[in-house]
Parts: structure tokens; sequence; C-alpha cells
């Protein structure tokens, strides 16, 4: 149930410190309430005077409410150390998947790590609010407790001495049995999530196929397997609880009648039977507690297990060696033996082998190349989101292991085949770059990407609110505001396309080719694409086939060649027939 990384996180030694100092006090007003309160029955049994009756239930009703006060206080304290806590692994979650980019994202899938930064965090910050006390009443309750039986009664002790061990005996064997059902359960959670989340994503375009019913029945498959694994669970859980009330019931049963039998034989006085009755239930509780919210803090202990397995993934190093540079038109990057290698479906190694590669000042470079040859995998390593097993490059002359370097970013705008537009104003939007741009600058940028004429149609203009992923507007004039936001950085002379038209009509393509090409100047280009009229406009072509450069040079070069580029091209107008 506990996890040793949890006790690395800020704070938790000092907590831990301060909860065993309030449940030291708390197991003593525990004690002096069964006593006092036997006191008073057993001077009520032997018919003494009205004041001695009275003092000793005085001083249970002042160590019942100390008891509930020392419980509050503990209760605030975790409170508080869980709420701050839960948020700064959200924080730092959030900063470790940003960093990571999209190589993270793949291998972890978006369901999931939505799914662990909304309700992981919370299942998380419940299971903070519980675990702490439990363990702690669990380890210094009891045996206070036990300590003071023994003094009253020593046959008792030992009869609750033995027990214990039988209950704990059953909540670890009960335990495993929910942690491994708790376990396939998270897993199906995960799976669950970046099934429902891919199905929400492409739902436009598996109806438009009429594949929606058929996913649909994918859907219903996988929640039908959720439910069913939570049930068992579940199954487990209560059974396991009944047996350990059955357990503690019995002990305690087992006790009174050892109790009973000595006080008829006469072989010990009233109080100790007495007291020693009062406190076994509080003697048997933290255990009883702290097995009970095992079951309802496993999800919380896997989705903890499942964050802190991301936290703890290697950081990329070396992210920060190139220096601040300004690109132009002698500026230059050569990459030799870059090679990146990931699993792809099954156990296969999918790879990227890129070797005598140069890209110059403000050339077009185009890249193309069948589906799945390795043009988005190497634009996102050029574009710093893919960080390669090994890499010769050079940055104006500055050696680098990889792109994933801040200051070649900082010159770069990475303008892919969707564009993410989130909530917010199209000022805002275009602004995404240079958040402190001026509204004359935006409306600029604006014009130049061609979207001032719909702008003029909106009522509020520029201060139209749109959806999370350009909810409201086309797919054109997502497009445009991507471009004009390249407008608008013009600090940035590295220009990144990933098939930024695939997903658009040959009209409207058409109708963002004009602005595109204006923006093209005084920029490096690098331009991933399927469309031949796209790669008319290239001075360089880079052919890529299974990971590996084919063949490159300009157009004229490559189609006298009569090889890869030739072929593909070839293809290409077959397709389009």
């Amino acid at each position: 149930m506990i996890d040793k990384r949890l006790f690395r996180l800020p704070g938790t030694k000092k907590l831990l410190q301060m909860l065993a100092g309030l449940t030291l006090l708390q197991a003593f007003v525990v004690l002096f309430q069964g006593k006092y309160l036997a006191e008073a029955l057993v001077n009520s049994w032997e018919q003494k005077p009205l004041q001695s009756i009275i003092n000793p239930m005085l001083l249970f009703a002042a160590s019942f409410v100390l008891r509930h006060l020392f419980n509050l206080i503990n209760t605030k304290i975790v409170e508080k150390f869980a709420s701050k806590t839960s948020e700064d692994i959200r924080r730092r979650l959030l900063d470790k998947v940003y960093n990571a980019g999209p190589e993270m994202i793949s291998e972890e899938g978006t369901g999931n790590l939505v799914t662990s930064s909304l309700d992981g965090i919370d299942l998380v910050e419940n299971y903070f609010k519980l675990i702490f006390t439990k363990l702690m009443n669990m380890s210094i309750i009891p045996p206070v407790l036990l300590i003071y039986i023994y003094t009253q009664n020593i046959a008792s002790g030992i009869t609750l001495t033995i027990i214990v061990p039988l209950v704990i005996l059953f909540m670890i064997i009960l335990g495993l049995a929910a942690q491994a059902k708790a376990d396939a359960q998270y897993k199906q959670y995960t799976i669950l999530s970046n099934h429902f989340l891919d199905a929400l994503r492409g739902l436009p375009t598996l109806k438009m196929l009429g594949l929606s019913k058929r996913y649909a029945k994918n859907i219903y498959t996988v929640s039908d397997e959720y439910r069913r694994r939570t049930m068992n669970t579940l199954r487990i859980a209560i059974l396991s609880t009944f047996a350990l009330d059955w357990l503690t019931t019995l002990g305690i049963a087992i006790l009174a009648v050892f109790l009973g039998l000595g006080l008829i034989n006469n072989s010990f006085p009233l109080f100790p039977a007495l007291v020693t009755l009062i406190l076994a239930p509080e003697y048997f509780l933290p255990l009883r507690d702290f097995s009970n919210d095992y079951h309802a803090t496993l999800n919380g202990k896997n989705a903890l297990n499942s964050i802190f397995d991301i936290l703890e993934r290697p950081d990329t190093k070396e992210a920060n060696q190139l220096e601040d540079f300004t690109w132009d038109k002698d500026s230059n990057v050569t990459i030799n033996n870059l090679q990146f290698t990931y699993q792809g479906v099954g156990n296969d190694a999918v790879s990227l082998d890129i070797d005598n590669l140069k890209l110059n000042g403000y050339q077009k470079v185009g890249v193309i190349g069948k589906s799945g040859s390795g043009k988005t995998t190497l634009i996102r390593t050029i574009g710093g989101f893919l960080v390669p097993n090994q890499a010769d490059i050079q940055i104006n002359h500055q050696k680098v292991p990889n792109f994933k370097q801040e200051n070649w970013q900082k010159k770069l705008t990475f303008l892919p085949q969707s564009p993410y537009l989130f909530a917010g104003s199209i000022a805002e939007n275009i602004a995404f770059y240079r958040p402190k741009a001026s509204m004359d600058e935006i409306k600029d940028a604006a014009k130049q990407a061609g979207l001032q004429e719909f702008i003029d149609t909106l009522t509020d203009g520029y201060q139209t609110k749109i959806g999370e992923g350009g909810r409201g507007i086309s797919g054109g004039q997502q497009q445009r505001i991507m471009l004009a936001r390249a407008f608008l950085a013009d600090d940035r002379h590295v220009l990144i396309f990933d098939e930024p038209t695939a997903h658009l009509d040959i009209e409207t393509e058409y109708a963002l080719k004009k602005p595109m090409e204006k923006l093209f100047q005084n920029h490096l280009v690098i331009f991933a694409t399927h469309r031949l009229h796209w790669i008319k406009e290239m001075d360089y072509v880079i052919v890529m086939d299974n990971g590996t450069i084919v063949e490159q040079g300009t157009p004229d070069q490559l189609q006298d060649h009569n090889g890869a580029f030739t072929q593909l091209i070839k293809n290409m107008r077959g397709d389009q027939l």
C-alpha cells in the first residue's frame, strides 16, 4: 500500500513527525477514555459515593473532547498537505509533459496523460488524506493500548497479541488479491481513457467513413470489460472487509468469554477485566480502518505510481548547449549520423537514419515520400519535438547533440496538419508566439494571412471567441490563423510545415497558397508534403523511404536522375488520376 517514493515528497518527513506526536497524544487520550469509563462503571457497580462516579465521568468527557480535537487537528494538517502536494505533483506532471512533448504523448497516450493530470491527481489527493493518518494510527495506538492492557491483565494482553498476527495475515492475503484486481482495473481504465479520447477526436472522420457504429461496439466492449473488472475488485474488497470484521469481532468475543469466566471464578478484579473489554475494540479499530481504506485508496496508489513513473522518466540531456544566434541567409545546419529508433506495432523497431543533410540560409526544402517513410519523424526531430538516440548536428557551426535546444526552438515556427487553437479570442490565438504584440501588429499579420475578410464578417471582430481545438471555425480559417501567427512572429526565420494542407480541399489550399508563398520569403522553409504543386515551389527536395534519405537535390537534378524522386512523382500523379 505504501510506495517508498512517497517519503521523498517535499514535507513528508515533517508531516510524519507532526502526525506521530498528535497520534501519540491521541493514543493516551483513548487510553484515558477507557480507563475513566471503566472506573466510573466499577464505582457505580460497587455503589460508591456519587462524587467518585462524577469525577471519572468528567475526565472521560474531557478525554472524549480531546480525542476528537486531536483528530480534527490531524485531519486539517493532512488535508493541507494533500492539497498542496497534489497540486505540486500536477504542476510537475504538466511541466514534464510540456518539456517532453509529442514523444511522451505518443508513448503514454493522450487519454492516459489527461486522466492522470485530472482524475488521477484527485485520486492521489484522497490517497494522501487517508494513508498518512491511518498508517500512524495503526503504528502507534494499538501498541500503547496493548502495553497498558498487559499491566492490567497479562493473559488478556497475550490473547490480543496472538489475534493481531492472524488479522494481519488475512489482511495481506486478501490485500494482495485486491491489489492484483485493482492493478488490472486501473490498466483497463487507462485503455478506456485512451479509447474514449481517440473516439471523440476521430468521430467526424468515423462518421464520414461510415464506421461510427462499428467503433461504438469497440467502445462498448472496452467499457463493459472495465465494468466487469470493477465488480470483481468490489467483490474482493467486500469479502476482505467482511473477513476482517468477523475476525476482530471473534477476537473480542473470545476475550469477553475469557474475561467473563475469570470474573465468575474470581480470578481477577472487575476493573482490569472491564477496562480491557472497553479498550479491545479501540485496539482493533486502527487495523480495521487501515484495511477498509486500503481498498478505498488502491486507485489513488495506482494513479500515484503511474504519475511517479512519468515524473521519473529521464529528461533530455544537454538541452541548452546552443548559444543564442540569428538565422540569416548565411546560416546553415548540417546533420550526420542521426539515428532515432522506437517501438512500432508489435516488437518491430521503426528507425530513422539520416546522414549528409545540409540546410542553408533562406532555402525552401521539400520533404517527400510515401506514407510511413519517415517524413513526420524527420520534421519533428528537426523541430526538437523528438530526441534522436545519437546525432552529429551543427547549427551555425555550433555542435549540439539534438535539436531540443531552447535557442533553436525560439527561431522556428511549426505549422502542423491540424493547428492547435485554444479557447480564447482570435487575437489571442494569433498572438500565440508573441503574447505582448500590439493590436495593430496582430491586424497586420491577419491581413497578410488573408484573414481580414473573414474577421470583418464577425460581430466582435478580433475579440470573437473560438472553442478549444478551433471549434466554431472552418479548417481553412484555422490554417489562416496559423499563418497569421507565423507572420506575427517575424523574428523567427525557420518555418517547419508538416503537410499543413493535407486535410483541406484543393480550392481552400490554393486560396492559402499565395499568403504562404509570401511567408516563405526570408525564411528557411522545411515543407513535408504529398502535393505535387508544392514540390515545384521548392529549391531543394529530400526523398524519404523507410526512414532514410534515398535522394536529395534540386527538383531539376532529381528529375534528370530518373530515380526514386521520378518514381514517386509518377506514383503521386497516378494517385491523383
